[in-house]
């Protein structure tokens, strides 16, 4: 693999119950968005357009996996939750913006699912019957879902600005997202029907973006850059941020920690299924 970038990846774990994070593989290129699966086992991440996997119990080795012809993937993918299929963000198309694909989740051949681009992966509902996604129709980025067989396709936030992370709870009945519609990006929660959209985050002094929560339902971390460090909407990468934990009502969120990081380190949900921890990507950039 040729580095696009002179960047060292840091592949980590943060342990909730010992409140300390840990390394577990360095990189000497760009990785990005640590899935942990289902069932434990692995961790997917993505880098130059490809697809891998690693074990959190010995991740010296990575495993390609076979995504046919989807090999411009970006850091918005996820596996579902009966651990079967993996779904990919992919620049396909001659307009190199991203559609959704569905492949099985140890290679095989991807089948399109959302009929419109750009379309931005962000979450699989419980039931495995739906995606969320973020997508640009007609100017306007919003929240969608659709069924995966790329039937059905809703929109949900019609707020001026961006709308964009929308991930589902873990009971299936609401959908978490970030919007910048009251004027810096905050952390807001939806029925999945997108009624009921209310803010759970006030930050006067951060943009908060993609919520991800624990898979029993009582936590939820996500990324924040610092208010002028960037534009509301933006997520750049190679920044200085913050990760917060707040509970399911969005009560007294908290910082645990810092890192250099920002675009790659955090996009779709990283948790461990029992809850403990969860995964995520920070760098260095290195200078000749």
């Amino acid at each position: 693999m040729q580095p696009t970038e002179n960047v060292t990846s840091f592949l980590e774990i943060f342990d909730l119950d010992t409140n300390q994070r840990k390394i577990i593989r360095e990189f000497p290129y760009l990785i990005e968005a640590p899935n942990w699966t289902p069932d434990g086992k692995w961790l997917y991440y993505n880098s130059e357009g490809l697809i891998y996997k690693l074990s959190p119990e010995s991740p010296e080795e990575s495993f390609l996996i076979d995504t046919g012809f989807a090999t411009k993937c970006n850091n918005d993918h996820l596996i579902s939750p009966d651990n079967k299929y993996l779904a990919v963000s992919h620049r396909s198309l001659p307009e190199g913006k991203p559609t959704i694909f569905i492949l099985p989740a140890n290679g095989g051949t991807p089948k399109q699912v959302t009929p419109s681009l750009p379309s931005y992966l962000h979450g699989w509902s419980p039931d495995g019957k739906r995606l969320t996604y973020c997508a640009n129709r007609n100017g306007e980025m919003d929240v969608y879902t659709i069924n995966v067989d790329g039937t059905d396709e809703v929109r949900l936030t019609t707020a001026e600005g961006l709308n964009d992370g929308p991930e589902y709870s873990p009971c299936g009945e609401y959908i978490w997202f970030n919007s910048v519609r009251t004027g810096l990006m905050q952390i807001w929660c939806m029925k999945t029907d997108g009624s009921e959209q209310s803010q759970i985050t006030f930050h006067e002094d951060k943009n908060s973006w993609f919520p991800h929560l624990s898979p029993d339902g009582s936590n939820v971390v996500y990324i924040a850059y610092r208010k002028g460090d960037l534009e509301p909407h933006e997520h750049l990468r190679y920044k200085n941020v913050e990760i917060y934990l707040t509970n399911s009502e969005g009560e007294t969120p908290r910082s645990l920690f810092k890192l250099f990081g920002g675009q790659g380190s955090f996009n779709v949900n990283s948790w461990s299924p029992d809850s403990r921890q969860f995964a995520f990507v920070s760098y260095r950039l290195n200078h000749d």
